[in-house]
């Protein structure tokens, strides 16, 4: 029997709500494209559009918000008129296929905070997707599941109009937080809603004093939560994903005055170059149920090829969070002991492990820095530092400050340590070091989290004044003081200058807003690297 959607505008077409995971796959399988893969997952084809379109988001301006976001590259404003002929574009697109998806699921785990999000969509695809990113509701749950309070309209197959007032490209993804309504048009790939209620939580939670985090949550045997930041690369998934730890979520959090809360009921990973011994988890969860996105795949047995990356190098998988096996239901753990901001940093200049004071976490926070090797030109190796305003800009609403005293007011109420982490490069800058072995950054995770450095002495570090153990169990002392590991120190010298430069010159956007508590915390160019180490 189909589902009435006429409250959610959409009437004309077959709906189906919440079908069965077998129901989405023989549905899908229809659609070109689609597959299966030999471990039973869906493979999956996104178009054109292989990642997500940050530029082509916009926010839906009126006085009500106005004040409040941070307007600019991320949240860039489209009127009023323009998200309503993109709404009806979208809606009379639907209205006229001849079935639709509507899934019903819930967004938060604690159900003080927990949204109801309605997803209109064509594609079996986009439905299983957010079946699996969304927490599922039980069958009683879904009977009373009533109005939602949000809906995403995915009319991704269509494309925009560039004539349309606010939009100027044929992809344009619409959030209309007083209607509370999104809309995509030109885009099919599926990390589009997923970070769409990511985005509407960032603005919702913080006005109630709930912080909204792009972290992954474990908690150990003794109920102790991490919080783990970072970028892409910096090994966020991997140091997080600890067999003696259960997992409470992989990619979106809150705190809460009651703990730490997933917001999702799945993940979403990369899998790019996956392995089974790099990933067991993930390689274990690509199994009936789950997605594999733009991935190349032998026709005639299924087999995946990970290491190709010619479609996209952002191949993804989605699967239910309960796929893995040391996952924590519900997905809610207490308020963290400690909090790891990842960084890779292949200038080789910042510390593998410094303990940060609150000023340090808010900057270093707001500041979201890795950097990555520069070019694919033979020769180019001069690295580049990349920022991200608490480590997920692209999804932020309100000015990256808001977050920031945020996590100050809720570390120091319960007391959480911050350290700063750098995977990155050792003994020089990429091209003349080393990439930080595996084994010393689980030897530091380890330490961090057990309290092994609670009583460690500490030298400091005088360009960005940061506190570095003098001993880690596991790590050779030498490596702990960066310019220890360099042969060359006066280009360590240069080197740790060049990147404290980078830094400050990152943070002068936020400088207008920032406290002078959080300024101060800001590295010093002028200050001469290779004082004595402690």
């Amino acid at each position: 029997m189909s589902y009435d959607l006429s409250g959610s505008g959409i009437t004309g077409p077959e709906v189906h709500r919440n079908p069965s995971v077998p129901t989405l796959y023989k549905m899908a399988l229809v659609e070109k494209g689609c597959s299966l893969a030999d471990t039973g997952a869906l493979i999956a084809y996104s178009g054109a559009k292989t990642g997500r379109s940050p530029k082509d988001k916009r926010v839906v301006k009126e006085p009500a918000n106005q004040e409040n976001i941070w307007w600019g590259s991320i949240n860039m404003p489209i009127p009023q008129d323009g998200f309503e002929i993109n709404r009806k574009t979208a809606l009379d697109y639907l209205c006229a296929r001849p079935q639709v998806f509507c899934i019903d699921g819930f967004a938060g785990w604690d159900p003080r905070y927990r949204k109801k999000i309605r997803i209109v969509c064509e594609r079996a695809y986009h439905a299983l997707f957010m079946h699996n990113m969304l927490i599922r509701p039980t069958p009683e749950e879904l009977k009373d599941f009533g109005d939602p309070d949000w809906v995403i309209y995915n009319s991704g197959r269509l494309e925009a109009d560039p004539n349309t007032p606010g939009v100027d490209t044929k992809t344009s993804v619409n959030v209309n937080f007083a209607a509370q309504e999104m809309v995509i048009l030109g885009s099919e790939y599926a990390g589009e809603m997923k970070k769409g209620v990511f985005t509407v939580l960032n603005y919702i939670l913080p006005a109630q004093s709930v912080l909204s985090m792009h972290c992954s949550a474990n908690e150990g045997t003794k109920g102790d939560v991490a919080l783990f930041f970072g970028l892409s690369g910096t090994g966020k998934t991997t140091l997080s994903a600890d067999p003696k730890r259960r997992l409470i979520g992989d990619d979106e959090h809150g705190w809460s005055d009651a703990g730490v809360f997933n917001f999702e009921g799945g993940c979403y990973a990369k899998t790019i170059c996956l392995s089974a011994e790099s990933e067991p988890q993930i390689w274990e969860a690509i199994r009936f149920g789950s997605i594999l996105e733009n991935v190349v795949c032998d026709e005639a047995n299924g087999a995946v090829d990970y290491d190709d990356g010619s479609i996209t190098e952002n191949t993804r998988t989605s699967y239910p969070v309960e796929y893995i096996p040391n996952v924590k239901i519900p997905c809610v753990g207490g308020h963290p002991e400690n909090i790891v901001l990842l960084t890779c940093d292949a200038f080789g200049v910042l510390p593998p492990v410094s303990r940060l004071t609150p000023a340090q976490a808010m900057y270093h926070f707001i500041s979201g820095y890795t950097a990555k090797v520069a070019g694919t030109e033979v020769g180019v190796t001069e690295p580049e530092a990349t920022f991200s305003a608490c480590f997920g800009a692209a999804f932020l609403v309100w000015h990256p400050t808001v977050y920031a005293e945020l996590l100050k007011k809720k570390m120091q109420q319960h007391q959480s340590k911050v350290w700063l982490i750098n995977t990155g490069w050792s003994g020089g800058a990429h091209g003349v070091g080393s990439r930080m072995k595996l084994s010393y950054t689980r030897a530091i995770v380890d330490a961090v989290l057990d309290g092994s450095l609670d009583n460690a002495t500490w030298a400091k570090d005088e360009v960005f004044g940061l506190e570095v153990p003098t001993k880690v169990p596991g790590v050779p002392d030498k490596v702990l003081m960066p310019r220890n590991t360099w042969s060359d120190k006066a280009a360590y010298d240069q080197t740790a200058k060049k990147l404290a430069a980078l830094f400050n010159k990152n943070f002068e956007k936020f400088a207008d807003k920032a406290s002078a508590e959080i300024l101060a915390a800001a590295p010093r160019t002028a200050a001469l690297a290779g004082a004595p180490q402690g």
